[in-house]
C-alpha cells in the first residue's frame, strides 16, 4: 500500500508543476498557492471529473482499443489523486442524475440548450456506469437524486455539514457556495487546481465572495445557457452587485423593462443550487475497503483497471487510517 500511495505523491508532485491539464481557461495569471490543510469533507462534482477524465484521455491516447476504456482508468487516477493532495477525513461523489432538469428549463427554455442534443459524447456513454459500478465496488458514496443535477446534490450535503468542506469541480456554479471559512471549491484551471474562497471571489470579479450567482445571472453565462441582462457585462454587473447586493436588490430598486424583470425572476429560481433535496448525510468513509472486493476484482479484470484501482484503494486507506488517528 505505501508504494501505490509514494507512487502517487510523485507523480502528483510532477502534476503540481504546471504539467496538469484542465478545460477551463485561467481567470488570472497571478499564481494560486493550494493550502495543504485536511478537510472534513471532500466533495466531488462527478461528471465534471469525468468529463475531465475523458477529454484529458482524448488528448494523450492514441489507440482507439484503449480509449474505450480510459476514461474509467483517468478517473480513477484523478480521484486518488485528489484524496492524497487533499487529504479528507470523508468523501462522497455526487451524480447528475439529470443533465438538464424540466423544472428549469420550464422557467427558462434557454438553460443548458446545448445539452439537449445529447449532454455525453458517444465513446464516454459506456464507460459511466462502468465508473459508477467501480466507484460502489470500491465503497465510495455515490449520490443522485432524479431530476436534479450534482450541484444540488453538494449543496444539499454541504448543508448538512459542520466541518470544514472542498468541493472539486470545474463548475462555476458551485461558486455560489463559497462560504470563508467552511466551503471552499478546488477549480480545476491550466496550472493546476485553484482554491476558490470568499478572497478569489472578490478578486476575480470584484463582487462580494457569496455573491457569485448573482453575478452570473446579470452578466450571462453561455455554458449554462443564462442570457443574462442585455447590455450588461462582467463590469457592469459587478457593479450592479455592489450597489444593489443581489437579485432580490435589482429587482426592488432598479427600474428594469419587463422582459429583464420576468427574467431576472425567473432566473433566481433556478440558478442557485437547490439545498434541501431529501437526501440524508453519508458516512463518507468506509470501515476497509474495497467494499465489494469480488465485484471490483471482476471489473478491475474485465476493464484492465487493477493499477488505478489499487492506487485508489491505497489513497482511501491511507486517508481514513490518517483521519482515524486526528479523530
Amino acid at each position: 500500500m505505501a508504494t501505490f500511495v509514494r507512487h502517487l505523491s510523485l507523480r502528483v508532485a510532477a502534476h503540481a508543476e504546471g504539467k496538469r491539464r484542465a478545460l477551463a481557461p485561467p481567470a488570472s495569471d497571478k499564481p494560486v498557492t493550494i493550502p495543504r490543510v485536511p478537510c472534513d469533507w471532500l466533495l466531488l462534482d462527478g461528471s465534471s471529473l469525468i468529463f475531465r477524465a475523458f477529454y484529458g484521455a482524448q488528448r494523450r491516447v492514441e489507440d482507439a482499443e484503449a480509449l474505450r476504456t480510459a476514461a474509467i482508468g483517468g478517473f480513477l487516477f484523478r480521484l486518488a489523486r485528489l484524496i492524497v493532495e487533499r487529504r479528507p477525513a470523508r468523501i462522497a461523489v455526487a451524480d447528475d442524475a439529470d443533465w438538464r432538469p424540466q423544472w428549469r428549463v420550464e422557467q427558462l427554455a434557454s438553460y443548458k440548450e446545448h445539452r439537449a442534443a445529447g449532454p455525453v459524447p458517444p465513446g464516454l456513454v459506456p464507460q459511466i456506469p462502468v465508473i459508477d459500478a467501480v466507484v460502489r465496488a470500491i465503497g465510495i458514496d455515490l449520490i443522485g437524486v432524479p431530476g436534479y443535477e450534482a450541484e444540488d446534490v453538494i449543496a444539499t450535503l454541504a448543508a448538512q455539514i459542520s466541518g470544514t468542506i472542498e468541493i472539486a469541480s470545474g463548475d462555476r456554479d458551485l461558486f455560489a457556495l463559497v462560504e470563508d471559512p467552511r466551503v471552499r471549491v478546488l477549480y480545476p484551471e491550466k496550472t493546476g487546481l485553484s482554491v476558490i474562497d470568499e478572497a478569489q471571489i472578490t478578486r476575480r470579479y470584484e463582487i462580494p465572495g457569496r455573491r457569485y450567482a448573482d453575478f452570473a445571472i446579470l452578466r450571462g453565462d453561455p455554458s449554462d445557457g443564462l442570457p443574462g441582462l442585455r447590455g450588461v457585462g462582467a463590469v457592469s454587473a459587478a457593479a450592479m452587485i455592489r450597489r444593489h447586493g443581489d437579485i432580490a436588490g435589482v429587482l426592488r430598486e432598479r427600474e428594469l423593462r419587463p422582459a429583464d424583470r420576468e427574467y431576472l425572476e425567473r432566473a433566481a429560481r433556478i440558478v442557485p443550487p437547490v439545498a434541501d433535496l431529501p437526501i440524508q448525510l453519508p458516512v463518507g468513509r468506509g470501515e476497509s475497503y474495497p467494499a465489494d472486493p469480488a465485484a471490483l476484482d471482476a471489473l478491475a479484470e474485465r476493464y484492465g483497471l487493477r493499477e488505478p484501482a489499487d492506487g485508489l484503494l491505497a489513497a482511501l486507506r491511507t486517508s481514513s487510517a490518517n483521519a482515524s488517528r486526528s479523530a
